[in-house]
């Protein structure tokens, strides 16, 4: 996404984990200098959004795009079946983790800006007619609602607001048999949350912009 950006003519700063050592990201950053910085947090811990928060101050952004997923060890156990532990520590990431980033960082985008976050057609209830995956599921659409409660109480401001579905692609979370490749999923993805900005209210989008039913 930040080099498909870097393309559109936008500049870029992206974080990763601190644990991750050298990304893609990093070496965009070496070949884009001035137009991407690389900052370090793990949206797991409250107080390295607070430090984010706190080195971004005086910043303006016209997009904040929240990226984040895991999934729990083994997806095909049931709610039944999965750990407390590892029920906790999807759902933060997944779910708490991203919220937090918002609330931590949305006055950092101003009134006519967008502030995204990467969901999952997986989050939609209604289209969950084969089960599967339930953890993953049940974290996604959690995400969902908490970004509906979200908009629901900034419900008077112009700020555009929007949860994406890219569809199944194949990342190190998405795994090898995912039908769609990064080059043929993130044009479309970035296209949509570019036409996305100055229509306020939250919408949930899939890839092509079509509307995922919640």
């Amino acid at each position: 996404m930040a080099a498909e950006l870097l393309k559109k003519g936008w500049n870029v700063v992206g974080t990763t984990r601190p644990v991750e050592g050298r990304t893609e990201l990093h070496d965009l950053a070496d070949e884009n200098p001035g137009r991407v910085e690389v900052e370090t947090v793990d949206i797991c811990e409250p107080e390295q959004i607070a430090a984010l928060r706190a080195r971004l101050s005086g910043r303006v952004f016209d997009i904040l795009f929240v990226n984040a997923g895991t999934a729990n060890a083994n997806p095909n156990e049931t709610i039944a079946e999965v750990s407390t532990e590892e029920f906790i520590r999807v759902m933060v990431t997944n779910a708490l983790g991203p919220m937090r980033s918002v609330e931590a960082l949305q006055d950092l985008v101003p009134a006519d800006g967008l502030i995204g976050v990467m969901s999952s057609g997986q989050g939609s209830i209604a289209n969950n007619t084969n089960g599967g995956f339930e953890v993953y599921r049940g974290s996604k659409s959690a995400l969902n609602q908490y970004m509906r409660s979200y908009a629901a109480r900034h419900a008077s401001e112009p700020r555009a607001l929007v949860l994406m579905a890219p569809g199944w692609i194949r990342t190190a979370l998405g795994g090898p048999n995912a039908p769609l490749s990064m080059e043929e999923a993130i044009p479309s993805l970035v296209e949509v949350l570019l036409a996305k900005r100055g229509r306020p209210g939250l919408e949930y989008l899939d890839r092509m912009g079509k509307t995922v039913p919640w």
